[in-house]
């Protein structure tokens, strides 16, 4: 064995050693410990995995809750109080600010300053971490850890089809129990409401209460702490006012009303339960609800008016609840009142409109306001059974929301020319089983394709941001890739052939016009995003494999089976209007392209990929598509999403058209263009 070991690496064990010990006074990022697990994970050393991961998961929860914690802190440290003057609010403003930098850095240390990437904050919202340890555990011969892990990912993502089997196979075995299947995420005010429902179901009403109550407490702490958790960064789409807002007043109103926009929508993500797009409906009322009923039952009438008009503060006009109400009343003799904590909340929530209409009218920006507190689909009878239950255990989709899967075929046009002499038309809509759907043949040469796999595979040599890693959407693969602007940047700086990275922008080129000339397109379409991606089968985890490489999902909406909807909301790239897969290869075994009806399961059309082989579409709900599992060799396609708004064109896009029209004019390194080739494009 090699006993010599770079400085960099006794660095980092070091490093790592001293996050795990529970002496130490700061945390080490836990992108960090993440890198660390995949990279054991691969190595197949699954002690370090779960040291690892768990350590990453630790650390994760810690940074949210000093965050919730400091900023409580210095909310009650430094309150605004009646008197109000020109500086009043600015010292409460800078003294918070102080409060908080001072208490983060004291807990977290270093990592108060530390960013973790977009890609990382996501698969732990996700619960990916999850998906590594039920690994993990299983090979350890540790079947009741791995099926709390395998439990926990699988709440938050029911369409695994994988995870699913596991779990089956872990009832099976020998010293697992029922308990051992616990939600290690599981949010508490959920599951003391989940816990009180089945009470209340069976009879047992004093227990009932006792838990619906604790579940309101927990509510309106998670409340608070959702809340402190908006205080931070904050992105609304298309919108960055720092680059255009000047004064003092305009940036700390665009801010303020992002972030205000984040606190009133806690509301939705309170109800929200993990793997579901929509909340439950009536979600917070049905506390009210639910607990007027139980008290009646155990002959607490004083207490069951109480929750009678506090749910009618919600639902001023229900007919049920005023009848209730009238009955309770007559029975005591007198009135109630209603519970204060819900009155102020509500009072919160109506003034926080008022500012952000005000507020987002100041951005030029539309807000909404969402239908919080639906109470469809209730059921009653002449027990008075609470309102609004029918199904709260099972997802139920907003009525109000807009349905956009059923989009007429009258808006739609195909059929126009190829533009280019060798492509060919393989199938169209109807040969697809679908709507705005197209097959093509040669649309790049077997050079071209082979080209474009080399150049894939020297950026990631190279060192792009992909790095080989674990796929975001199964850890049976790998990916790898980089997009044009990466590509021609490597070009100028010598890693890549110049002539392969000019030759990944002059395709995708290609690509757009085809898809915007064959669907008859009245306005120019745009680049929205373009990368060129290879995904590759781990070997020795394809056995009895029947997940998805990519799973099923709409590009401009988010799909939902189980409503039979496509949500076109926020975090769907709601502006991507068309789609296209060029692929390069055909030389593994499984990774075929399918589309399906909006149930994600019925197939309607299958795509093998090859070499030269385009599939293009249209965006929204009436295509949901994904890829099935590569489960030998290598993937590789050029990936492309379009666009109609010219204000979302890509980027990277623009900035790569400037390179390529410097190139042209043969004046790249001229002092007009101002291009070092070190410097980042």
């Amino acid at each position: 064995m090699d006993g010599n070991f770079s400085p960099a690496a006794i660095f980092s064990v070091v490093l790592l050693t001293v996050a795990l010990s529970p002496s130490t006074a700061f945390l080490e990022p836990y992108d960090l410990l993440y890198d660390n697990a995949v990279q054991a994970f691969y190595n197949n050393d699954y002690p370090n995995v779960v040291r690892y991961m768990e350590g990453a998961l630790s650390s994760y929860r810690e940074v949210r809750q000093t965050k919730v914690r400091c900023r409580l802190r210095c909310q009650d440290q430094h309150p605004f109080d009646a008197t109000f003057s020109e500086l009043r609010f600015p010292d409460v403003v800078l003294r918070r600010a102080a409060c908080m930098n001072t208490c983060i850095e004291e807990i977290l240390g270093s990592q108060s300053l530390h960013k973790v990437s977009e890609d990382v904050v996501q698969d732990f919202l996700r619960r990916i971490p999850y998906n590594y340890l039920q690994l993990a555990y299983k090979k350890l011969k540790q079947p009741d850890k791995a099926a709390a892990a395998a439990h926990t990912y699988f709440q938050a993502n029911p369409e695994h089809v994988e995870m699913s089997q596991n779990l089956e196979q872990y009832k099976d075995l020998q010293g697992v129990e029922e308990d051992h299947f616990v939600d290690r995420e599981a949010r508490p005010h959920q599951r003391s409401f989940a816990g009180a429902v089945s009470l209340y179901d069976k009879g047992e009403h004093e227990a009932a209460i006792a838990l619906f109550e604790g579940a309101l407490r927990e509510y309106y702490q998670a409340d608070s702490e959702c809340r402190a958790l908006c205080q931070w960064p904050q992105r609304f789409e298309g919108h960055d006012y720092l680059l255009y807002r000047y004064s003092l007043y305009e940036l700390v109103s665009d801010h303020f009303t992002q972030v205000l926009h984040c606190e009133h929508e806690c509301i939705r993500d309170l109800a929200t339960r993990p793997g579901r797009l929509s909340p439950m409906e009536n979600f917070l009322p049905l506390h009210y609800d639910y607990l007027q009923f139980a008290y009646f039952h155990v002959d607490r009438l004083e207490e069951a008016l109480q929750c009678s008009l506090t749910y009618l503060l919600f639902h001023e006009e229900e007919e049920s609840m005023m009848d209730n109400v009238e009955y309770y009343r007559e029975e005591l003799g007198h009135d109630g009142k209603t519970r204060e904590d819900a009155a102020w909340y509500l009072r919160r929530h109506k003034q926080e409109l008022e500012l952000l209409l005000i507020g987002s009218n100041t951005m030029g920006v539309e807000f909404t306001e969402g239908n919080y507190w639906s109470s469809t689909g209730r059921r009653e009878d002449s027990n008075r059974i609470p309102s609004g239950t029918d199904g709260w255990m099972e997802y139920v989709p907003i009525s109000e929301k807009k349905n956009i899967s059923a989009l007429s075929p009258q808006q739609f046009k195909e059929g126009g020319p190829l533009l280019f002499d060798k492509v060919q038309l393989v199938q169209d809509s109807a040969a697809l089983n679908g709507t705005q759907r197209v097959l093509l043949d040669d649309v790049i040469s077997e050079e071209e394709c082979s080209d474009l796999r080399d150049l894939a595979h020297a950026v990631t040599k190279a060192g792009d941001g992909y790095r080989g890693k674990m796929s975001p959407h199964t850890p049976n693969e790998k990916f790898e890739g980089a997009t044009v602007l990466k590509t021609l940047q490597y070009g100028y700086e010598g890693r890549v052939p110049m002539r392969s990275a000019r030759m990944f922008y002059d395709i995708s080129e290609r690509a757009r016009q085809i898809i915007e000339s064959y669907f008859l397109l009245n306005s120019t379409l745009h680049f929205s995003y373009t990368h060129l991606v290879c995904r590759t089968a781990i070997t020795g985890q394809q056995d009895h494999r029947n997940d998805l490489s990519h799973p099923i999902h709409a590009d401009n909406c988010l799909l939902d089976p189980e409503a039979n909807e496509c949500w076109k909301e926020p975090p769907a790239y709601t502006y991507r209007d068309y789609s296209a897969l060029l692929y390069l290869n055909g030389d593994f075994e499984g990774g075929e392209f399918i589309f399906t009806e909006m149930d994600a399961k019925t197939v309607t059309a299958s795509v093998k990929p090859k070499c030269g082989r385009m599939v293009g579409f249209s965006s929204g709900g009436e295509n949901p598509h994904g890829v099935k599992a590569v489960t030998s060799g290598q993937r590789c396609a050029v990936a492309l999403w379009f666009t109609l708004d010219p204000l979302f064109r890509e980027l990277e896009r623009l900035q790569a058209d400037e390179v390529i029209q410097a190139l042209d004019t043969q004046s790249v390194w001229g002092p007009g263009l101002n291009i070092n080739p070190k410097d980042e494009l």
